[in-house]
């Protein structure tokens, strides 16, 4: 992984904007848009599992990731790390296949592969869309936020996504 010296580092007034538009209040229930992958707990973290005979880790819990080491192996459910460090990152410019559910007029994102602090294992995920690739550094560290996939009348459906740690410096350890 190569080093990254710097990157556009937005203001403490735009980072508190942010916030403050992220904290609103919902005006429709929020619920996950694919259950067990992640808690609607504040802070949020995602639910993972970690491998009892060898202490490896897996995300999602249910949907594989076992280790080859110990096929078929025991594995506990538990709350992964919610920061780590931007391992890679792109835009998505294009709409993903079914059965993916896309707003018209699509709308591209930024998606970023994050190592966890604890667990050492990448997870990818949607950058918050307050920030874009041209705010993103590899290395950069990153927090755990949830944020709205897409709506219907009745519900806001959500999941999760980074967002980089305020003053974070890439390299320097998540806060």
């Amino acid at each position: 992984m190569g080093e990254c010296t710097s990157y556009n580092q937005p203001s403490l007034d735009d980072v508190e904007n942010r916030q403050h538009m992220a904290d609103s209040v919902a005006s429709k229930p929020r619920l996950p848009a694919v259950e067990g992958l992640f808690t609607l707990d504040d802070p949020p973290h995602l639910i993972g599992g970690r491998l009892t005979g060898t202490g490896g880790y897996c995300f999602p819990k249910d949907l594989g990731g076992s280790d080859p080491a110990a096929p078929g192996g025991d594995v506990e459910e538990v709350f992964l790390s919610r920061t780590g460090r931007i391992w890679s990152f792109t835009d998505s410019a294009y709409p993903p296949p079914p059965p993916f559910m896309v707003t018209e007029p699509y709308t591209p994102v930024t998606i970023a592969a994050v190592e966890l602090e604890e667990e050492r294992m990448v997870v990818l995920g949607q950058v918050h869309p307050d920030w874009s690739v041209a705010d993103l550094a590899v290395g950069m560290d990153v927090e755990l936020v949830l944020g709205v996939l897409y709506e219907d009348d009745d519900n806001e459906y959500l999941t999760w996504q980074w967002r980089p740690v305020v003053g974070a410096v890439p390299g320097e350890g998540a806060a």
